[in-house]
């Protein structure tokens, strides 16, 4: 929340969703309220391997950005994609 919390104070982001299935949650996030999810955040109940959590950050196009056991890790790649060239 804390990364959702920066991003809506630069304007970046401007609101959110939650959606809770069976073997998943998501958290998308938006530019805009009628638009689709600029970033969806998955976690995911992994079928096998002891049941571990999985976390995917995924694109608006539905391409996986990042994907792996360790959420702080995976939210990384939000900060690079969210860089840009001032000028």
């Amino acid at each position: 929340m804390s990364l959702y919390g920066r991003m809506v104070a630069a304007g970046e982001w401007r609101d959110y969703s939650i959606c809770c299935r069976r073997h998943s949650a998501v958290f998308a996030v938006f530019r805009q309220t009628a638009e689709t999810p600029v970033y969806r955040i998955e976690k995911r109940a992994k079928m096998r391997a002891g049941g571990a959590q999985v976390y995917a950050v995924l694109g608006a196009d539905g391409r996986v950005l990042k994907r792996g056991a360790d959420l702080r890790a995976v939210l990384r790649i939000l900060g690079r994609e969210l860089i840009r060239p001032v000028g």
